[in-house]
């Protein structure tokens, strides 16, 4: 299964690669009822970097363990190790369009597990993509910018 989401942002590259380095961002961007608990992160993401946390949909946690791998000035990839998919690599990717306006493209392949539960709570995840990826959008939006304004 594959997935592409990209928005623009009125925001230098270096303020949104800044921003999405910032494990504790992650809970910032994801809309409710999915609630990130942050098991174990690095404040920065690096090449390496394992991220281990709980997302709960509900009353149902879904414990996820990702490693941050091939790191750029341009972006990233995020692996799950442990989680509701079989397989789940998700390519963050910047571009600059302007000085001042940056593409965000999110690019994510997974598979869905054979345990009849994961299966269930994987596609119910994947089908849920568009609406998180577009509270995200909205999200990245209003903090970065929200920050740049308060700067003098």
């Amino acid at each position: 299964m594959r997935y592409r989401h990209e928005f623009a942002i009125n925001a230098p590259l270096a303020a949104v690669v800044e921003f999405h380095s910032r494990s504790e961002n992650m809970a910032a961007i994801t809309p409710p009822p999915l609630i990130v608990q942050m098991r174990q992160a690095p404040p920065l993401l690096a090449e390496g970097s394992r991220m281990d946390f709980t997302l709960w949909a509900g009353p149902i946690p879904v414990p996820w363990a990702s490693a941050i791998e091939a790191v750029t000035p341009y972006g990233f990839v995020d692996r799950q190790l442990e989680g509701p998919f079989e397989t789940w690599v998700h390519q963050h990717s910047y571009v600059p369009l302007s000085d001042s306006v940056t593409l965000v493209r999110d690019e994510i392949q997974a598979e869905l597990k054979r345990h009849p539960w994961w299966r269930l709570v994987g596609l119910a995840m994947w089908l849920g993509l568009p609406l998180l990826f577009a509270y995200r959008a909205w999200q990245t939006r209003r903090i970065i910018q929200q920050a740049a304004a308060a700067q003098p």
